[in-house]
């Protein structure tokens, strides 16, 4: 399978996953299964744009920073919920930001299709 295709194969169980997760009103485990989802949309943007696969969260942004920025500053507000997640438990609006987001993304990007 290509890398695209993978990909979208990921961002598609990703958020089947998370929703799952959602319904049964576990924010926090939800917000990061959105989150493995918004990174490999921003992967799969990236790759076919031609900038390539990051190999880590540094590379990403870094990469996004320098060639989209309006997704740079969407991964940096968005970021803290992320790593926050390693302690704390996630709140309803905060994963429904995340989700939100990766909605907008994948439907911009027709990543659905």
């Amino acid at each position: 399978m290509d890398l695209r295709k993978h990909l979208r194969k990921n961002i598609k169980d990703f958020i089947a996953s998370a929703d799952l997760v959602y319904e049964k009103k576990d924010y926090t485990s939800s917000a990061i299964l959105y989150f493995k989802a918004l990174f490999s949309v921003f992967d799969y943007i990236l790759l076919v744009s031609g900038k390539g696969v990051p190999k880590d969260h540094s590379e990403r942004f870094q990469k996004l920073k320098n060639s989209f920025i309006r997704f740079y500053v969407l991964l940096e507000k968005l970021y803290p919920i992320y790593r926050n997640t390693y302690a704390l438990s996630v709140e309803k609006p905060k994963c429904d930001a995340v989700r939100d987001n990766v909605r907008k993304l994948v439907k911009e990007f027709q990543i659905d299709k």
